[in-house]
């Protein structure tokens, strides 16, 4: 077992001293909901002692059966964004405050202990101990979660700082120490983005290779989750689990086999060609991002890589076409949200027109209904041609740009953000200010690539900088060997938050 203590345990370490029997699942689940209660970051909106522990012990159960696999037991917590039965679902909205779901979203069943769901739901997840839900930006909407309804989550590096959005939740828990790993969902950029402010790997997989069937929809098309952890390894291990065919439940999700995303991890990168695009790497880009940057790359480059120049010239567009197609999406996806039939409903309301009105306005955060209005206006008559069909077109040749890079590379290279995480409060006056942060993350969303952040180093006041890798469809397994390598021969994800 390792000498470390239970919390600075790696999912990979955990698994192992699990099935050594040095440790049980109750005893783990214990010692992190102590920490978890004590947290003061903002980071978890719920915790369930009675059914973390009860999933516990059946876990505990099945590895003294000789069954289960090697997630059996770890501990994990979910985004609030995905539904479920033992706990409360807000997405992060006064809208859904106390909402319970009769079901678990498809990606808490795969991960999860089997027994945990009713028998029509079981269907032997992976074991993992959910010990609560984690704080995000409202609907999945922002860049630094400060837009959630129950206060900002603060970056365990220097709790003046944002952890990054919308996962922002999930980032800080894991940075410091509160859970070995977390889901998070990506619409553009919100796993790898807060992932990189927070020092720590998060992996959104191709569109439609994780199922969405439970996770409160944003923008349809762009939505998909992910894993978030320490190592590249530890995501490797929970990414196999959640990814596969959900075709009775999810009508986006893709007909391709899940996966054993571990197998490949130690693989030689000799002969690797890897893709710096020159456009990620302008004026723009902050000095201490660059040096980090950097440094990782001539890291990989002594692993036997080799940088190609390339270009991927419409990135700038990403921008103004993600901000009309997402906010198009959630513009329909939350006008469900009437105070009908579940969500908040205004008291006394004069009539139906009234009631609709007033619990919106009362449910709904200030960027919710800036996002609404905004996809109202592109999908409103005589607007719809001019800005929603304009950047659907842009987003196909963004994906072209894509795939023309990949005939010269194999994987993508680049920063997450041009600075490190901002302060808390820096950019309220100006939320174009968030939008222009994501610049780096939303080409690969846009295009339904798979993206993946691996600590780089640390940048300006000592806060982690992040390396982006995007790889072409189903490349999922190649971003994770790079990565691996990358923190087999580096140590910025063995390092840890001061006081933590």
């Amino acid at each position: 077992m390792s000498t470390h203590a239970l919390h600075d345990m790696t999912v990979a370490e955990l698994s192992t001293a699990l099935a050594q029997k040095s440790v049980s699942a109750v005893e783990i689940t214990q010692h992190l909901l102590t920490r978890a209660q004590a947290d003061t970051s903002g980071s978890f909106l719920n915790l369930n002692a009675e059914a973390a522990l009860a999933q516990a012990r059946r876990a505990d159960a099945r590895r003294a059966a000789g069954q289960g696999g090697a997630l059996e037991g770890v501990p994990l917590a979910h985004k609030d964004i995905f539904v479920t039965r033992d706990f409360p679902t807000t997405a992060g909205s006064k809208m859904l405050q106390g909402y319970r779901s009769p079901f678990d979203a498809t990606v808490v069943r795969r991960l999860g202990v089997e027994g945990a769901q009713d028998d029509a739901q079981a269907s032997g997840g992976a074991g993992m101990v959910c010990l609560g839900k984690l704080n995000c930006d409202e609907f999945a909407m922002g860049s630094g979660n400060e837009n959630s309804a129950y206060g900002p989550v603060r970056n365990p590096w220097d709790a003046t700082r944002v952890p990054g959005g919308s996962s922002g939740g999930s980032a800080a828990a894991i940075a410091a120490r509160l859970v070995p790993a977390a889901t998070g969902t990506d619409t553009g950029g919100s796993i790898r983005q807060p992932a990189g402010f927070c020092g720590i790997t998060g992996i959104k997989p191709t569109y439609g290779r994780a199922s969405r069937y439970g996770m409160i929809a944003y923008a349809s098309s762009l939505d998909q989750a992910g894993p978030m952890a320490r190592t590249a390894e530890d995501c490797a291990l929970l990414l196999s689990a959640m990814c596969g065919p959900d075709p009775d439940r999810d009508s986006t999700s893709l007909d391709v086999p899940a996966e054993d995303f571990t197998r490949h991890l130690a693989d030689p990168l000799e002969g690797l060609r890897i893709g710096i695009p020159a456009e990620f790497f302008g004026p723009g880009l902050a000095d201490d991002v660059r040096a980090a940057l950097e440094t990782a790359l001539s890291a990989l480059e002594k692993l036997g890589a080799q940088r190609v120049p390339i270009h991927l010239p419409l990135t700038e567009l990403a921008i103004p076409a993600y901000y009309i197609i997402a906010p198009a999406e959630a513009s329909s996806n939350l006008s469900r949200f009437d105070g009908v039939k579940f969500g908040h409903r205004t008291p006394n309301p004069v009539d139906l027109l009234d009631m609709y009105k007033k619990s919106r306005a009362e449910g709904f955060g200030a960027e919710v209904k800036r996002r609404i209005m905004t996809g109202t206006y592109v999908l409103s008559h005589g607007y719809y041609d001019a800005y929603y069909l304009q950047a659907q077109k842009i987003r196909r040749k963004i994906a072209d740009d894509f795939q023309n890079a990949f005939q010269q590379c194999d994987v993508i290279a680049g920063p997450v953000a041009p600075t490190v995480a901002w302060h808390l409060g820096q950019n309220a006056s100006d939320p174009v200010a968030d939008y222009l942060a994501d610049i780096f993350t939303l080409p690969a969303s846009l295009a339904g690539l798979p993206g993946l952040c691996t600590p780089a180093g640390f940048g300006a006041g000592g806060m982690p900088v992040g390396l982006q890798l995007i790889g072409n469809y189903f490349a999922e397994a190649r971003l994770l060997n790079v990565a691996h390598r990358l923190q087999q021969v580096t140590d910025a994800h063995t390092r840890k938050p001061q006081g933590v």
